[in-house]
């Protein structure tokens, strides 16, 4: 371990400085890198207007599980709860992403299930 002033090599021959977590040596500039930690909610709520939740589309997974393309809406169903744990643990950007992708795998379980369902009803009439 280096001591508080002495600096250090990463291995990409940058020095950096060994400091604690919740700590930063120069002022941050902006109010999202205010600490390394997990901020408060007053923190948050002050820095920029509520967007609220990111979707995770839960409901929609769980609608697509009826289709009959089940491997489909079965990662749909994942990537839907991997979405709402992210959002939960502060990820906004992870979850919008898991979300989009639970969204479009729904869509495209859902939109099968129902081509293949119509071509089974008009095969079998």
């Amino acid at each position: 371990a280096a001591l508080p002033g002495e600096a250090e090599r990463n291995g990409h021959g940058l020095a950096y400085k060994s400091v604690s977590v919740g700590h930063l040596e120069v002022a941050p500039l902006s109010p999202s890198r205010l600490s390394l930690g997990r901020a408060s909610s007053t923190a948050t709520s002050t820095a920029a207007p509520e967007q609220g939740r990111p979707r995770d589309y839960l409901i929609l997974a769980i609608f697509s599980c009826f289709c009959p393309v089940w491997p489909i809406n079965v990662v749909a169903l994942v990537f839907s709860i991997m979405s709402r744990n992210s959002g939960q643990q502060g990820d906004t950007d992870g979850a919008r992403r898991l979300g989009r992708m639970a969204r479009l795998l729904s869509i495209v379980s859902i939109v099968l299930g129902t081509i293949i369902i119509i071509i089974y009803i008009s095969l079998s009439v």
